[in-house]
């Protein structure tokens, strides 16, 4: 067992900000709190990765301290300048999660360089769409990824410097590792401010092409503060992030990063062992992860009797959380701890949360009956606003704009931590942002509405809203109805046919073993029918597809491709 502890002190006279210190608009670095916490905390493990399976298959841990991590993007930041990589270069970083990650990303934000994050496991193709957007100056990358960069030129033009993590053969450019043997480890701090470009984060692509969002340094700042505030982290909690983009959050409040045994790029084919293992052998007090992580953990959990009391919260995002889920795992925590389901996006996060234990107490019943998914009340200092549906830009703000509560409407968000732009893309930018003096409203591209008691409620994206000649369909509160069928794993609403009236078509992923013959099929489809005819949201369904396994996004492997679905539906009914 690793000897890990929590330490909630706040030295910091920072309040819960964790690390992220209190500053002026004029100078201010994200890259800050690393510094900070190291010499706050300077033996505290700073992240722990967990290695191949060691001894009776037990995970071998690599610990590696505050001031350790410190040092090391010290030196990985004097090394990248040697390097030619300088302030403002917008630099792709390819390299697996764990120490490197975290050091390399740190090391280029102290240079006052831009990090670009692109989820390799969208597949290559979209990958390759996304470097083409962003004209990189820059690249570090492990050995594989220089390979691709050779292989596929063109997206790389523009790249002037090069620096290999690992082992370099036959390409142009330095090894890191060579850089940094030659560097000292001499602190390392741009005076950027609240405003300068930090990173560009690309999103997921579940939803329409993945797009370049541009963070400035204050928008990450705001994020860690409003999230540690928000669920009462302390410095010094050990938190088992399974997305890494999250470890830095996670060393940005001064907790402790346990990366267990996994592919981060494949969460549904997660084993839940390791997971479970990581938690307990590391004392971890949070975790964070997809729907994917979670429904395999909470299964398995319950299949073996295993109980993780120390865990104070779990953070699911990503798409909507199964309520088997929750329950599955409130069967696993202590009575003080939750299962907590974050709304945002990659443009405007965070925005809303609610815990477990209210959605199975309160909502669970509404959402089966078609309400929608809540997602809780929105963030302190993060303001919601419902807007009427279209999908035309929206230029400047207009009271005219707004709808009642409990009317259903666009959701809109603002706040320090909304971003402002898509890089290179000023018409993705004007669908998504509305101006309002000195603010910028991010359209989510949500559809809901917020009920009596100030919750946001999320009914469907509005790009699969299925309008047909009987009214709109949502999907969230269309397919909740069939859910509810036992033989039912989950459903899909998508719309087949030409114009502006579509024809709208259920498909059902039934549970394993439950995919039905010709005979079941039949008596199967007549009876989500009988569901559908029930309820007066899906009144109007009469096609019922059944499909082996609905297709997911890549990132967190939850979200339905309904763009990929209604194609194939469509050639079904045809």
């Amino acid at each position: 067992m690793v000897e890990a502890t929590v330490n909630t002190n706040n030295e910091s006279g920072v309040g819960t900000s964790g690390g992220v210190p209190a500053s002026s608009p004029a100078a201010f670095n994200i890259a800050s709190c690393l510094p900070l916490r190291a010499a706050i905390a300077p033996t505290q493990p700073a992240i722990i990765v967990a290695r191949a399976a060691g001894p009776r298959g037990r995970p071998i841990y690599e610990t590696h301290t505050f001031a350790e991590l410190e040092a090391a993007s010290n030196r990985c930041a004097n090394g990248l300048a040697e390097a030619g990589i300088d302030r403002g270069m917008r630099t792709l970083v390819m390299v697996r999660s764990g120490l490197d990650f975290l050091r390399i990303t740190f090391a280029l934000l102290k240079l006052g360089a831009v990090p670009v994050m692109i989820d390799p496991g969208m597949g290559l193709g979209r990958m390759l769409d996304c470097i083409r957007q962003v004209d990189l100056q820059a690249f570090v990358g492990i050995p594989l990824a220089h390979v691709m960069r050779l292989v596929r030129r063109g997206p790389f033009r523009t790249v002037k410097h090069v620096v290999t993590v690992g082992r370099r053969w036959f390409w142009r450019g330095r090894s890191l590792y060579e850089l940094e043997g030659n560097a000292g480890d001499a602190p390392v701090m741009a005076d950027t401010s609240h405003s300068d470009v930090a990173a560009i984060l690309f999103t997921s692509g579940s939803t329409g092409p993945a797009k370049g969002v541009v963070y400035e340094h204050g928008m990450f700042g705001s994020q860690v503060r409003a999230i540690q505030r928000h669920y009462g982290i302390e410095p010094g909690e050990i938190d088992v992030p399974t997305f890494p983009l999250f470890g830095l959050f996670s060393t940005g409040m001064g907790m402790t990063s346990v990366i267990p045994i996994m592919d981060p790029s494949r969460p549904a084919r997660v084993e839940p062992a390791r997971i479970v293992e990581a938690i307990q052998d590391c004392n971890a007090t949070s975790a964070f992860g997809s729907p994917a992580v979670w429904k395999r953990v909470a299964a398995y959990g319950v299949e073996h009797g295993i109980t993780l009391p120390k865990l104070r919260r779990i953070l699911i995002s990503g798409a909507p959380v199964p309520y088997t889920t929750l329950e599955q795992l409130h069967r696993m925590l202590g009575q003080s701890a939750d299962v907590y389901t974050p709304y945002g996006a990659t443009e405007s996060l965070p925005v809303a949360s609610i815990g477990g234990r209210e959605v199975l107490a309160d909502c669970s019943k509404l959402s089966r009956e078609g309400a929608g998914t809540c997602v809780g009340k929105p963030f302190s200092g993060v303001d919601v606003r419902l807007i009427r549906i279209t999908d035309d830009p929206i230029p400047r703000w207009s009271d005219e704009l707004l709808v009642p509560d409990g009317q259903l409407g666009e959701i809109a968000v603002a706040g320090a931590a909304v971003t402002k732009e898509y890089f290179g893309l000023p018409e993705a930018t004007a669908l998504a942002k509305i101006a309002e003096g000195d603010r910028t409203w991010h359209r989510i591209g949500d559809i809901g509405y917020r009920d009596e008691q100030g919750r946001l409620w999320f009914c469907g994206r509005k790009s699969h809203r299925v309008v047909t000649e009987h009214g709109t369909m949502l999907t969230v509160r269309c397919e909740a109805v069939f859910n509810e069928h036992p033989d039912v794993l989950r459903s899909a609403l998508v719309g087949v046919g030409p114009g502006g009236r579509h024809r709208p078509v259920i498909v059902i992923e039934p549970k394993a073993g439950r995919f039905p013959g010709h005979a079941r099929a039949t008596v199967f489809r007549e009876e989500l029918l009988d569901l559908g005819r029930g309820n007066e949201l899906t009144s109007c369904v009469r096609d019922i597809l059944f499909h082996r396994s609905l297709p997911v996004d890549v990132r967190h492997n939850a979200k339905i491709n309904r763009e990929a679905l209604s194609i194939w539906a469509a050639r079904r009914i045809s």
